[in-house]
């Protein structure tokens, strides 16, 4: 008897272990370089410089139901779904605009200029440069959903409007974590402002 409990708790402690030793080997992620140009309450202004990203269209914008087909057509690629089955590092975050037109995308290890990317076997995987952009951004930890985001995007809207802070563009989401990481998740929501 003692032995039909002692494996099922084992096997439960070993997933446990490796789900935290997940959690924490992703802390080493590449992350795009910004400045903090000045922050107000909750809210930094930073400025992201010219970035390299492989990008895909969303059937909709809802977080909860196609993030993960967006985060999975770009794995593909990453993991080698391309010309030269080549594996790319990951980063983050993973970008996913919630506007109209949706889209999501992984920033390129800073180390790759757009020539050196390897042609996406997908045709909905495209590789191509994101100007640099003056970001208003807000922080929050957990799991993330679409109420979550609208949250944080409502809290956002209000102190740039407070702050009589011009914005253009779509509002979007950055997740920093593997789905498997259960402590310490990042989260942030952001819209380009006009300098």
């Amino acid at each position: 008897m003692s032995k039909i409990i002692w494996i099922p708790t084992a096997i439960i402690g070993l997933v446990v272990i490796t789900v935290l030793a997940m959690s924490f080997t992703s802390k080493g992620t590449e992350t795009p370089e910004y400045k903090v140009l000045k922050t107000i309450e909750d809210v930094e202004i930073r400025l992201y410089p010219n970035m390299i990203v492989a990008k895909t269209a969303l059937s909709g914008n809802s977080f909860d139901k196609q993030g993960s087909d967006g985060f999975r057509t770009i794995a593909g690629y990453i993991f080698g779904g391309n010309e030269k089955s080549q594996k790319i590092a990951m980063t983050s975050p993973v970008v996913m605009s919630i506007g109209d037109s949706a889209t999501m995308y992984f920033v390129m290890p800073k180390s790759y200029k757009q020539t050196d990317l390897p042609t996406p076997n997908s045709p909905q995987v495209k590789i191509v440069e994101e100007s640099a952009k003056t970001l208003a951004v807000i922080t929050y930890g957990g799991f993330s959903s679409d109420e979550k985001i609208e949250n944080h995007r409502s809290k956002l809207a209000a102190i740039l409007t407070k702050n009589e802070i011009k914005t253009k563009g779509d509002f979007m989401y950055m997740g920093y974590n593997a789905p498997w990481d259960v402590i310490d998740r990042k989260n942030e929501v952001a819209i380009e402002v006009v300098e």
